[in-house]
């Protein structure tokens, strides 16, 4: 349920029902709001019990609205506003676009620099890099894990720019964030939910990629997993799902865009790199996430793509990269977007 505040309700009004409901051992999240203030409440059978404590009823209160969509705090109900994310000295989710690139994984301290004063000079706004990374082979190359944390560290002293790099599982979580601006879970890892409840303590912004072959639905409520816990800070990452076509690595799903923004106030970003696997879609994918409205872009981009350990054949070169950069920002430009 959610308790819809008159507008310009007083402080004492909303302190007096958040105290009524923690008295009777409610959950209760706050969105306070330009025009409005939401108190949403979580427990058990509490459309009988709010209206058995006559909260209606209660100075400054307008309605009391029952949520109708299984998932309460992602939701626009609950939240009727745009979330911003604040990822180091970035926003996510605001008029600016944000566009994260670098390799797939932490192969050197060299390599990795020298990819992160490329991707700044072209205009990313953030970097990637994975220090764990789950592969499908348990032969294929795993990651420098925190040595490679320390690597994407002194990439971002010396650029600037905030880092992105996956968590494996909850016992990684502390030292991930430790390193770590933006905490990615990946699309295998959509659903461990000892890991979105692990997310949910701590006091970082989450990239949670869509699973393998999940329903909107099932990836809202993943990232309600990390909000029940208190974490409100997550951003949906469209990169794919796994469909009966075999040309391109996923089915890149654009259409979640929209449908995230209409059903959920947090910001979206797409990975067209592994939404299609192949670096001659990278481009076009990226124009077409920006009209449709995304938040954000994630691009990998390695120096040398041939001689890359992993996802070479989808790695931009960082001329290509630029060039990408160049068309974005006119789309940017016509959807009312602007690139840092």
């Amino acid at each position: 349920m959610i308790i819809i505040m008159e507008r310009n309700v007083s402080e004492e009004n909303i302190e007096a029902v958040k105290e009524r409901l923690s008295r009777e051992g409610f959950k209760i999240h706050l969105s306070s709001g330009v025009a409005r203030t939401i108190i949403g409440v979580i427990g058990e059978d509490t459309k009988t019990k709010l209206r058995e404590m006559a909260i209606e009823v209660m100075p400054g209160v307008e309605k009391v609205v029952p949520i109708l969509q299984p998932y309460k705090l992602a939701g626009r109900e609950f939240h009727p506003e745009d979330s911003v994310i604040n990822v180091g000295n970035r926003k996510i989710g605001g008029e600016e676009l944000e566009v994260i690139a670098g390799p797939c994984a932490v192969e050197s301290e060299e390599s990795l620099l020298q990819a992160a004063e490329a991707v700044k000079k072209a205009g990313a706004t953030m970097l990637r890099g994975g220090a764990f990374k789950p592969r499908t082979s348990p032969y294929s190359f795993q990651g420098l894990q925190e040595k490679g944390l320390k690597i994407l560290a002194k990439a971002r002293e010396l650029t600037g720019l905030p880092v992105v790099t996956e968590v494996m599982d909850q016992n990684t979580v502390h030292l991930v964030a430790e390193y770590a601006d933006l905490l990615q879970v990946g699309a295998r890892n959509m659903q461990n939910f000892y890991l979105l409840k692990e997310l949910g303590a701590i006091n970082k912004p989450v990239l949670l990629k869509r699973g393998l072959s999940s329903t909107i639905e099932e990836w809202i409520l993943a990232a309600e997993y990390i909000m029940a816990g208190g974490n409100y800070n997550v951003i949906f990452c469209e990169r794919g799902i796994r469909t009966f076509e075999t040309y391109t690595r996923n089915t890149l799903d654009l259409s979640t865009v929209p449908i995230i923004k209409h059903l959920s106030h947090l910001p979206i970003i797409v990975d067209p790199s592994h939404g299609t696997g192949q670096r001659q879609l990278v481009a076009p994918m990226s124009k077409a996430a920006v009209a449709a409205g995304a938040d954000g872009l994630m691009v990998e981009v390695h120096p040398n793509p041939s001689e890359a350990v992993s996802d070479g054949s989808q790695s931009l070169t960082p001329d290509d990269f630029a060039g990408v950069m160049e068309q974005i920002k006119k789309i940017a430009h016509i959807e009312g977007r602007k690139l840092a």
